[in-house]
């Protein structure tokens, strides 16, 4: 089989040395990884075979820089990692078909529906899948009002933004933690927050008042569903329990079968026709059902686990991409992974240090 360059985008992220093993393991071919990010810190070159910085996914000119490294990279697959950067490359996939590059994303039009929680929420309603109680959230009033519809104050909600990210714009008002009780039991990166205080927040907004939505807390487990779908058919599901997370990515995970939620996945992919790699995000409830919070039309920051218990998603959608025949697999659940930190040195200048070559000095 013939050797590959691959491009990731946000690459400079702690959950990419997992990703970047899926690629290389593959135990078929050579995959080069060419990375891209917008962190200026040096240690993310070391991390790929090339790296280059790029700006925010945000930026107008961001397509026609990507175009351009793909072009100069002769890239075979782009991997977009970042939910608005999906959106904006889904509309460009004949340019880059051009030069020859081929993008792993669903259509614009599900994209944009999967990448706004407000439509995706009404969206799934309209079509009879299971979701929380939600309601929009487009001024003051609404997040008052919303917060009364929900049940507040006898049972907590979470507000979000519909269209952020990686945790961002997500906060959990319960009326049994007030500012001291959080201050003192919850860790600074908490969810918390007391309902004054969110109210003072969003008046701060000052005519540039987000998109969000209220939706019902659930408090239990996080559970993920990866899959790899082609043209609106589920080929490969498998999902993970998240014991441990910390900013959106699982710290601590295993492999487990949910074939509630995986139902309730495969008729999203039906509704949408999803293509590719794409993440659901479950939270359960006090009885353990699973109910529907998020969709990501692109690869988990977690993924790795999966191929770890022997479905490696990422390289089987490049073997999808490619035209190649796809294989039997069986996936060993119970597989169960748990982040460690490990560490890159660099000096001044940028460059890696090599630990291992550091003269011993003893005083």
């Amino acid at each position: 089989m013939r050797d590959l360059t691959i491009l990731l985008s946000a690459s400079g992220s702690p959950s990419i040395p997992g990703l970047v093993e899926c690629f290389k393991k593959n135990g078929e071919r050579n995959i080069r990884i060419v990375g891209m990010d917008m962190s200026e810190e040096p240690s993310a070159k070391y991390l790929v075979d090339k790296f280059y910085r790029v700006p925010a996914a945000t930026s107008k000119d961001y397509v026609d820089i990507v175009l351009d490294i793909c072009e100069k990279e002769n890239v075979d697959i782009y991997f977009p990692n970042i939910s608005v950067e999906v959106t904006a490359v889904s509309k460009r996939k004949d340019d880059f078909s051009k030069i020859g590059t081929l993008i792993s994303a669903s259509d614009p039009t599900s994209v944009e529906i999967a990448n706004n929680k407000l439509s995706l929420y009404q969206f799934l309603k309209d079509k009879g899948v299971s979701v929380p109680r939600f309601y929009g959230v487009h001024s003051i009033n609404d997040f008052e009002e919303g917060c009364r519809y929900l049940g507040y104050p006898d049972v907590p909600v979470c507000l979000k933004i519909v269209d952020g990210s990686g945790s961002r714009g997500v906060r959990i008002i319960d009326s049994k933690r007030n500012r001291y009780q959080i201050f003192v039991n919850e860790k600074p990166n908490s969810f918390f927050v007391a309902y004054e205080d969110m109210l003072n927040i969003l008046k701060e907004a000052e005519g540039e008042f987000h998109e969000m939505l209220l939706v019902e807390y659930l408090p239990g487990n996080e559970y993920t569903v990866d899959l790899l779908a082609d043209k609106g058919k589920t080929k490969y599901i498998a999902g993970r329990e998240n014991i441990v997370s910390l900013m959106s990515i699982a710290q601590e995970s295993v492999v487990v079968e949910d074939n509630d939620a995986y139902e309730m996945s495969k008729a999203v992919v039906e509704c949408l026709g999803l293509d590719g790699n794409i993440g659901f995000d479950f939270m359960r409830d006090e009885n353990g059902k699973p109910y529907l919070m998020d969709l990501n039309p692109r690869l988990t920051a977690t993924v790795s686990v999966i191929a770890a218990a022997g479905l490696n998603l990422p390289y089987l959608r490049v073997k999808q991409l490619l035209g190649e025949t796809l294989p039997i697999v069986k996936v060993n659940y119970g597989t169960r992974l748990k982040r460690r930190y490990g560490e890159i040195y660099t000096d001044v200048k940028g460059n890696k240090i090599d630990i291992t070559k550091m003269i011993n000095m003893k005083g």
